[in-house]
């Protein structure tokens, strides 16, 4: 056992501010055991959101020295034993107290995605599917709705642009529809005017701060944005649709 420092933010939406707390951690331990043990010692008041402790819930994100991690899959070991970890609450969202923040305006941005509509079984009452399409979209059905991306999203952290920008977790999710293979509904209005896509300037952070290792940008956001190209600004088909007076 050896003792470590941490940095912790304790306060509310009126205000707050870091204090430090030294306690004991042993081998394996992560930032999650960590804020458990000052909670047992030191400030049984404490605010912290969390339920696995298995890096599947999403539950307990925070930034961690100021990058957007999950507290139950940081290792203490990650850092040098002598360095004081910072420990704050997600910055793109209001805060509650302590380390909990207010996530509810994403559920929000969810219920504005229209649901699957399936194209009419077969005559034999089947749907059919090539396995490389059920393949393409498996990946992004692995978010765990921690909400890492949208916390590190700039459009959404620095700008607050929250009224135009859904954020790459729901471009991702219209993208898990979009590219379904057995989905009818034209989507691509919504990705462009509603939901934004265009405020994306792909620099790929909400894919390095993924814990699942979704390829949210790559395989995710630029093949929506490729498809509202295609339909709003190649020359070619805007000639057509004007000769067609579509």
């Amino acid at each position: 056992m050896s003792k470590r420092t941490f940095r912790i933010w304790r306060g509310d939406a009126e205000g707050g501010e870091f204090e430090e707390y030294t306690v004991e951690v042993g081998p394996g331990m992560v930032v999650l055991d960590a804020i458990h043990r000052v909670q047992a010692e030191h400030a049984s008041d404490l605010a912290v959101r969390w339920n696995c402790k298995a890096g599947k819930c999403g539950s307990c994100s925070m930034e961690i020295d100021g990058m957007p991690k999950l507290g139950c899959m940081t290792r203490l070991g990650d850092y040098p034993e002598s360095h004081t970890i910072t420990i704050q609450p997600l910055k793109t969202f209001p805060l509650i107290k302590d380390l909990v923040t207010d996530v509810s305006w994403n559920f929000a941005q969810n219920k504005r995605i229209k649901p699957l509509q399936p194209k009419p079984r077969d005559a034999d009452g089947e749907h059919r599917m090539q396995q490389e399409d059920v393949d393409r979209i498996q990946e992004f059905r692995k978010c765990i709705e921690c909400y890492l991306c949208q916390d590190t999203c700039h459009v959404l952290r620095d700008h607050d642009r929250k009224d135009a920008f859904v954020g790459p977790r729901f471009m991702i999710r219209v993208g898990q529809l979009a590219m379904h293979p057995l989905d009818t509904e034209d989507r691509i209005p919504a990705i462009k005017e509603e939901l934004g896509s265009g405020y994306c300037n792909i620099t790929r952070c909400c894919t390095e701060v993924c814990p699942e290792h979704i390829n949210i940008t790559d395989n995710g956001i630029i093949p929506l944005k490729e498809r509202v190209v295609d339909r709003y600004y190649d020359p070619i088909k805007m000639l057509l649709r004007k000769v067609r007076g579509a």
